[in-house]
């Protein structure tokens, strides 16, 4: 029995190759099936369709989600020197901290 799927050569950059066999990977899919995965979303509109609801989401939900931003960024965002003489941390300097100083 033929396959119906053609072969195809096509010519990237190193870097550019490397980037799409990292996200097959991830993603679980060998490179090929990868790069026909996103030719599927790209010509079908799928793509679109994610980024229009992405952005529906924002659109309608931006300020809640910009307030969870901060709130899960908050311990983050302004750390306090170490009470000990240590690197700057946002927890206080206890035994195991300054074995780092």
């Amino acid at each position: 029995m033929s396959s119906t799927k053609k072969p195809t050569q096509v010519r990237l950059e190193e870097g550019v190759l490397a980037a799409g066999k990292e996200a097959a990977t991830a993603r679980g899919l060998d490179f090929n099936r990868y790069v026909e995965r996103l030719i599927v979303e790209d010509t079908t509109g799928a793509r679109a369709a994610g980024t229009a609801a992405a952005q529906r989401l924002i659109d309608q939900h931006g300020a809640f989600l910009d307030d969870l931003e901060r709130q899960l960024d908050g311990p983050y965002a302004d750390p306090q020197p170490c009470s000990g003489g240590g690197t700057v941390c946002s927890r206080p300097c206890g035994p195991a901290q300054a074995r780092f100083r």
